[in-house]
């Protein structure tokens, strides 16, 4: 059994795109999961279909993408294997294999779609909470101000795992580049790298389609985009 996770907070999306991710995980996932959102909303198990275990987030004084280290959080209630997707993803096939890669000990993450591989993209992550725990939110909470001046979560828990004297970075293990691609930088007319073979279309193994940035799922009049997020 897997916890999978999702973060919805402020007004940034939709409680459409919680519910449209749980019903593509329910479509691609097929090993045992429970499903969790955390969020700042309120009842917001009153409006969603499913069985989703919504958890207010644990701790009050964060704003916009930093909620997402409350996934680290020691009391959020997770323990054991977590697999987490942003909202803003499209499903396009069987995501077995992001559940099943790496070991315990591994931290697992996408690298970034920007080419140059120097930072890890949180889109897609998958954990130990025993393990990261103290590696990610203990570090986090001694220096929170020093990481606000970063870019984003991702940033920071770059960092973070490549810096910690207590966990050794070669545990660190990327999801195959192959398995996920860029909307906006790989699958649109004009991307901002390029053309290249991570497209929806020549990727016959490309699983998840990522829409960081805009635009965002709803806002795509592509077909296979309308087809698959819902």
């Amino acid at each position: 059994m897997i916890n999978f996770c999702c973060v919805l907070y402020g007004d940034k999306y939709d409680k459409k795109y919680v519910q449209n991710l749980y019903n593509m995980v329910q479509r691609h996932l097929s090993v045992p999961y429970k499903f969790y959102c955390f969020t700042d909303h309120l009842r917001l198990d009153k409006v969603l279909k499913g069985d989703i275990i919504v958890k207010q987030f644990p701790f009050a004084d964060m704003q916009g993408w930093w909620n997402k280290m409350q996934l680290f959080h020691p009391d959020n209630g997770l323990s054991g294997v977590n697999l987490y997707l942003d909202l803003d993803v499209v499903i396009l096939r069987n995501i077995d294999c992001f559940a099943k890669f790496s070991s315990e000990k591994n931290f697992s993450i996408t690298t970034d779609f920007n080419g140059r591989k120097i930072w890890y993209n949180s889109s897609i992550m998958k954990w130990h909470s025993e393990t990261m725990r103290p590696i990610i939110w203990d570090e986090f909470v001694k220096k929170r101000q020093y990481w606000y001046t970063l870019q984003g979560d991702q940033n920071a828990i770059t960092e973070l795992l490549r810096q910690n004297k207590k966990y050794n970075h070669e545990n660190v293990k990327p999801f195959p580049d192959e398995w996920s691609f860029s909307y906006k930088w790989h699958d649109r007319e004009n991307p901002r790298f390029g053309k290249n073979l991570w497209t929806f279309e020549q990727n016959p193994n490309g699983k998840i389609a990522v829409f960081h940035g805009y635009p965002k799922p709803h806002e795509s009049e592509e077909k296979w985009v309308i087809d698959n997020w819902k």
